[in-house]
């Protein structure tokens, strides 16, 4: 699973306490958590090469990776013996190489041959320990031929942790046995501590050719979900908290959980400036070498680990003289700093820098706050260090951060913004309550377009418990309801509450009304909510307060979208319209950014996908830095759906991930990037990954009562299972989607553009009758609303029912008109001469099918829709003709590296069995495997397997490559 999978899905599903029905791993809890790459490279080298050399520094998960290898082999049948030592058993001779061979019995030591056992039972401290170098050699031969014979049996893995601590005598067997292991079923996993940036030192202890990986740092998102696990669901760190950890860590788990063990019990979030406490014991070993230095060199430390970007220059200003130099030459012999050529000083380690700083008396900290404010010249570097410098009231130095967070805000930088105003509140004089008010509804807001809810949160509700003023409490709800992200089903009391607080204000009620209308979207209450946004657009006009009205409109032009009523056009034109006429409220990089996207999706329903793209594009450039985190997600997902209907998969992707990206940066979830992701996975990712977003995406809407999200979800699930060529599963998905819209008055099927699918997969199972009621009511509402899309899909399902009915030159006929009305929809195109094809085939038009298959083929391989060319593929096995591709055979078409070798030896007769201990996998994997090629390759045994590639040669080749002989025992088992 990739790096943005799991974190996100993680979130969606058990972050919630929900249990994902499809377990993302055998062992999910027991899974080192952003290593599943890793992982999968290190299982595929293991069956391909002699092993693999894990690097990193102390605390990366290098350990743990390697239990989770030594775990999946045993549990596949394959013998582990392992090694784990340690520093303080450096020089105590064979330690190792007795932990490793600990579970060999003493039977199988005396069988070797003459005085190789002696010697080998003497190192184990199973005999006199050898002295001489004759008995060292004797050992290490001794465990040269014990490998053999256990390997001989079955495959073996031998797992070596720290090798940086292996023993010299043990080495020396290790070096020895390594460099003549070519050929036997024996894989070595090791495992080295090296610097940040350091590479392997002890490669001459395992086999030539071992592969190295680097243990990398964990990315913000797989870093909280680590310390999710710790937490537990329910008392989850907030994000604010998790990004400190995050940065103070550098991505080191162990580091991590350290630093989580040490925050207050009731794990809050830290206060603005609040250090994060560093306990002890990891604070005494970070700094162990520097506590006997001088103390003119550690406050040239203190100094640079204040600086934001320490520098050469910036100390040197602040020192006024040069013994700096000397102080930071020191420090970079002790390995503690590095100076780079730019000048620039980095320290070994984030947590170095973080414990010098924690370590130093709060006094020495203000001074170095203050020595470099004053040399500082960037003001939002220099407010902040003004701010810790000063930490008691001073308006002076408040103003000063109120600026500092607004230019971070413009800059595109909302989370600096945040912590910026939040200091500028605090350090507010308390005789001035207005303005300490309007600083922290600023933090609130700049939290929230950096999806930082708790931090947001936890200001908002600042305001409401101390100010009484009715503008300033209903901001405060307003940022509320905008922390509740998609979960706004739970979130009518505070407008309740808050409209009765404003009742005869009709600006605030105008924007209360808003989001009683945004409410009633999500909870599934169509016309309710165009009724509430239309009551918000009146009482905004009648305030003279454009902003909001124009803010009113684009929800009603919403509302009426899915009702399928034209009125939504019109009261999307009254929003640019009255923009026109305000041109302040257009004005700034993010203005009108909402009634844009709608523009563009009201082209997207039109089929105006050339246009949707243009503006949604252009809103890209313009806004992107200006909107929220949540903002710029929606846009993306917008994009996602856009650039999949128009054809453009590996864009559609590439909106995806970026949404992506977003809510993993910020430690959050939300259903409709899920659905984004899944969307973009269908048209040119993988099967695998769509049914994990999808799946997760239905459960977060579900918990999130969000029933919009939830349609959404649902139809991108219902046509994953049709791409897995499994209409009985995808009917129950799309069956609910229904009747989700049937209950809440959604009418324009280009919304969710579910129905032709639906209809396709009732057709596959049988239910004509449905079908055809559900082609006809959709396809007349689809023609009424100028659907061209979803109507032309819904004859192409027509078709498929006809086909059904024995009606095939009227399906052919059907499906020939639709597919020269979708060349500008290319999937839609590419989907029609599939099922033509399909109909050709069972009609007994073998050429017409072929013809039908290559056009689509080429399609979907231009436009870069692998599941949809996959899908072609195996319509043309069916046809008995496997499909070449880019002129490679079919033994390469769509197969995986795994998949291709062990079709390859299914294909020349060998065993399962005999496959796994080959590939070094269980028989179950096997099997799976092999399910998973013959779907591919359109073949439903061994037999049509044999025929595909026995003309290839591949199946000989296959069989001499594991040593099993082409003899008449394999031979009968391949087919004439």
């Amino acid at each position: 699973m990739s790096t943005l999978v799991r974190p996100v899905v993680t979130r969606a599903v058990h972050g919630r306490g929900s249990v994902f029905a499809p377990p993302l791993s055998e062992s999910q809890g027991d899974q080192p958590i952003g290593r599943e790459e890793l992982l999968r490279q290190a299982r595929e080298r293991v069956r391909q090469g002699p092993g693999v050399l894990l690097y990193g520094p102390a605390g990366i998960g290098k350990s743990r990776l390697l239990s989770a290898l030594a775990a999946e082999a045993a549990a596949s049948g394959i013998r582990v013996l392992r090694c784990t030592p340690a520093e303080a058993e450096l020089r105590l001779p064979f330690v190792c190489l007795i932990d490793l061979l600990g579970p060999v019995s003493d039977e199988m030591i005396a069988r070797l041959p003459a005085g190789m056992g002696t010697a080998l039972r003497a190192a184990l401290l199973r005999g006199t320990v050898p002295h001489s170098d004759q008995d060292r050699l004797k050992v290490q031969l001794a465990v040269l031929q014990l490998l053999r014979e256990l390997s001989a049996r079955g495959p073996l893995w031998l797992i070596i942790d720290d090798l940086q601590w292996v023993d010299r005598p043990t080495a020396q067997v290790l070096g020895f046995v390594a460099r003549r292991m070519a050929g036997l079923p024996v894989r070595v996993l090791a495992a080295e501590r090296a610097s940040e940036s350091g590479s392997p030192a002890y490669g001459e202890l395992v086999p030539p050719d071992t592969t190295e990986y680097p243990v990398t740092p964990l990315t913000l998102a797989d870093l909280a979900a680590v310390l999710d696990r710790y937490t537990g669901a329910h008392a989850k760190l907030p994000s604010l908290t998790v990004r400190q950890i995050h940065q103070a860590s550098g991505g080191n788990p162990f580091y991590a959980l350290e630093l989580a063990r040490a925050l207050p019990p009731d794990r809050g979030a830290l206060a603005p400036g609040e250090l994060l406490p560093i306990p002890s014991r990891l604070r005494a070993l970070l700094l162990r070498r520097l506590r006997e230095l001088p103390e003119p060199t550690r406050s040239v430390l203190l100094l640079a680990s204040t600086a934001d970007r320490p520098t050469l220059t910036l100390l040197g200003k602040v020192g006024g003289d040069a013994g700096f130099g000397h102080h930071l030459a020191v420090a970079e012999r002790l390995g503690v700093i590095r100076v780079g050529a730019d000048g620039l000083i980095r320290f070994e380690h984030p947590l170095v820098r973080a414990a010098i700083y924690a370590d130093a008396s709060s006094k020495a900290r203000r001074t170095a706050h203050a020595d470099l404010a004053a040399a500082v010249v960037e003001p939002i570097e220099r407010a902040r260090h003004l701010a810790m410098a000063y930490p008691a009231e001073n308006e002076q130095v408040a103003a000063t951060l109120a600026d500092a967070a607004a230019s971070a805000r413009r800059r595109g930088a909302p989370a600096t913004a945040a912590e910026l105003a939040a200091l500028a509140a605090q350090r507010t004089p308390a005789d001035e309550g207005a303005l300490r008010t309007e600083r922290l509804l600023a933090a609130a807001e700049y939290a929230c377009d950096a999806a930082l809810r708790g931090e947001a949160r936890r200001l908002a509700e600042q305001v409401l418990e101390h100010s009484t003023s009715p503008e300033h409490r209903t901001e405060a709800r307003i940022l509320l309801l905008r922390c509740a992200g998609n979960s706004l089903g739970a979130a009518a009391p505070i407008i309740a509450q808050g409209l009765s607080e404003v009742a005869g204000d009709p600006g605030l009620e105008a924007k209360l009304r808003c989001w009683s209308a945004r409410i009633e979207l999500v909870v599934g209450h169509v016309v309710a909510a165009a009724a509430f946004a239309h009551e918000a657009a009146e009482l905004a006009r009648r305030a003279g307060d454009p902003v909001t009205e124009i803010t009113a409109l684009t929800v009603l032009a919403h509302s009426h979208c899915l009702t399928g009523d034209p009125a939504g056009q019109v009261a999307l034109d009254h929003a640019f319209e009255l923009a026109s006429r305000n041109p302040v409220v257009g004005g700034g990089p993010a203005g009108l950014w909402e009634p844009v996207r709608r523009e563009a999706l009201f082209d997207m329903h039109a089929d105006r996908l050339a246009a949707a793209e243009r503006k949604v594009a252009a809103l890209l450039d313009r806004a992107a830095d200006a909107i929220g985190v949540e903002d710029l997600c929606t846009v993306l997902i917008t994009q996602t759906d856009i650039r999949v209907r128009a054809g453009a998969c590996a864009a559609a992707i590439q909106s995806a991930q970026r949404a992506l990206r977003l809510i993993e940066d910020v430690n959050d979830s939300c259903n409709p990037v899920l659905f984004a992701a899944a969307l973009a996975e269908t048209a040119g990712g993988s099967l695998d990954r769509a049914r994990l977003y999808a799946e997760a995406g239905v459960l977060a809407s579900r918990a999130d009562g969000d029933q919009h999200g939830l349609v959404r979800n649902l139809a991108v699930l219902g046509r994953i299972y049709l791409l897995a060529d499994e209409p009985a599963r995808a009917v129950e998905p799309l069956r609910e989607a229904g009747e989700i819209e049937r209950r809440v008055g959604i009418c324009d099927p280009a919304s969710g553009n579910w129905h032709a699918d639906l209809a396709e997969a009732l057709v596959a199972i049988g239910e004509l009758d449905e079908a055809a009621e559900l082609i006809d009511a959709v396809g007349d509402q689809a023609r009424r609303l100028g659907r061209r899309g979803v109507a032309t899909a819904l004859i192409r399902s027509d078709a498929l029912r006809l086909a059904a009915l024995g009606e095939f030159t009227d399906a052919a006929e059907q499906l020939r008109d639709a597919a020269d009305e979708q060349i500008d929809l290319p999937l839609e195109h590419i989907r029609t001469l599939l099922a033509l094809a399909q109909v050709e085939r069972r009609r007994r038009h073998p050429g017409a099918a072929r013809d039908a298959l290559s056009e689509a083929h080429r399609e979907a391989i231009a436009i870069g829709a692998t599941l949809w060319a996959e899908k072609v593929e195996r319509e043309r096995g069916r046809l008995g003709e496997p499909m070449a591709q880019n002129g490679v055979g079919v033994e390469n078409a769509a197969l995986t590296g795994a998949e291709r070798r062990c079709a390859e030896l299914a294909a020349a007769g060998a065993t399962n069995r005999e496959i796994a201990a080959a590939l070094f996998v269980s028989v179950k994997t096997v099997e799976a495997t092999l399910s998973r090629s013959y779907r591919k390759l359109g073949v439903r045994s061994r037999t049509q397997l044999a025929r595909i590639l026995t003309d290839t040669g591949l199946a000989s080749a296959a069989l001499a490559s594991i040593g099993l002989p082409v003899d008449a025992r394999h031979v009968r088992r391949i087919p004439a």
